[in-house]
């Protein structure tokens, strides 16, 4: 008679085996058809690059939204505008929502969903499950459900939100929304400061209300 204990170790290896080898192929399916999309809005040859280190479940972001897209609709020919997230560890869904926009990317419409998700910040961020919310707004914008609610599992996009955030924890991001303006950090205390010293960057000429630095550029303190 065979032991048993010989048995049951066998059996647990290839249970233990054969869960690895499902969970692998879950990954794989996840990924799927993924790839990985810099979002880029106004002129992606632009000398002046606008970089956004944002977190979807932040009223500030929210808040600051209607300034991001004056600032493109002004400026946008002039400006590679960059978004890239950072979702806080205190927002409990932040993650959830990242992923949701990544998948909405891969379909194209990585904008629409992040502002749709910015609009109705208060609706979903309240709520105990809102990956069935973050469903309904896939079908809102025209997505492939079965798809988009795939690659919110996805490996390779959760790779992608935690490496920007690490990218943005080594640049000194500690709080969102933060801006970087040609690599350099921006610091304001209103959004009229933060237009002032965008339309400085494309027109030196202009003449900004803010005390100059030694520089030349706008003297402006970060603050919201």
């Amino acid at each position: 008679m065979k032991n048993p204990w010989v048995i049951i170790g066998v059996i647990t290896v290839v249970l233990f085996g054969g869960a690895i080898f499902l969970s692998g192929m879950s990954a794989e399916k996840n990924n799927e058809g993924v790839e990985i999309i810099q979002h880029i809005k106004g002129n992606p040859d632009a000398s002046i690059v606008l970089t956004e280190y944002s977190d979807l479940q932040c009223p500030a972001c929210a808040a600051f939204l209607p300034v991001v897209n004056e600032v493109m609709s002004e400026y946008g020919d002039s400006i590679r505008f960059e978004y890239k997230h950072f979702p806080l560890p205190t927002n409990q869904h932040a993650i959830s929502a990242s992923m949701a926009a990544e998948a909405a990317g891969q379909q194209g419409k990585f904008f629409e969903y992040h502002d749709l998700l910015f609009e109705s910040q208060q609706v979903w961020s309240t709520n105990a499950n809102p990956e069935v919310i973050f469903l309904q707004y896939a079908d809102t914008l025209g997505l492939d459900v079965p798809t988009f609610k795939r690659h919110m599992n996805s490996s390779l996009l959760r790779d992608k939100v935690r490496d920007e955030f690490s990218e943005g924890r080594q640049l000194g991001v500690s709080g969102t929304p933060s801006f970087f303006l040609n690599g350099q950090r921006m610091e304001f205390q209103t959004y009229q400061e933060f237009i002032q010293q965008i339309a400085f960057a494309v027109d030196p000429s202009s003449v900004p209300t803010s005390t100059p630095t030694q520089n030349g550029a706008p003297s402006v303190r970060f603050g919201i």
